[in-house]
């Protein structure tokens, strides 16, 4: 059999937090506010309007750990993308849907992995594993499905 062509990189899950240290509520759709982040997320505003994880990258680590039925939720992150590398793309625009995201940092894994996962929040240190943060460009809405790109400097 012929290997399976890649996806088209796309949007594969959004998860809201209500509160500090809150579940993370997997939901099919949400508002983006420039400037502040996801409409109904506990954080808002400030540098981290919006955290990211590549599916690869959650994949290979759970891979590390012989571990396949924690979910990605457990990283408590705001989006879950596939087909895209976050790794050292500070500075780059990533447009999901009509919004745009730009990316402003790594996203350190924090004691909140060990009690997920013994072991999760070392693996996940190297190389971005633990995602990206970003500020909200563009007000809009974004649902799971969405097509997912990098911008090219300078594009509007």
């Amino acid at each position: 059999m012929p290997p399976r062509a890649p996806r088209p990189p796309r949007l594969e899950a959004i998860w809201l937090k209500r509160m500090r240290r809150g579940p993370m509520d997997a939901v099919a759709s949400a508002r983006l506010v420039a400037g502040r982040g996801l409409v109904g997320n506990a954080n808002q505003g400030g540098r981290r309007q919006v955290t990211i994880i590549a599916r690869e990258s959650w994949d290979a680590i759970m891979e590390r750990l012989d571990n396949d039925t924690l979910s990605p939720a457990a990283r408590r992150a705001n989006l879950l993308v596939s087909g895209i590398a976050l790794a050292r793309t500070r500075g780059r625009v990533l447009r999901i849907g009509t919004t745009r995201l730009r990316i402003l940092g790594e996203t350190r894994p924090c004691e909140r992995m060990e009690e997920a996962l013994p072991g999760l929040r070392s693996a996940m240190s190297p190389d971005w594993g633990g995602g990206a943060f970003a500020e909200v460009l563009d007000d809009g809405e974004i649902a799971v499905g969405d097509a997912v790109a990098w911008e090219e400097d300078g594009a509007r």
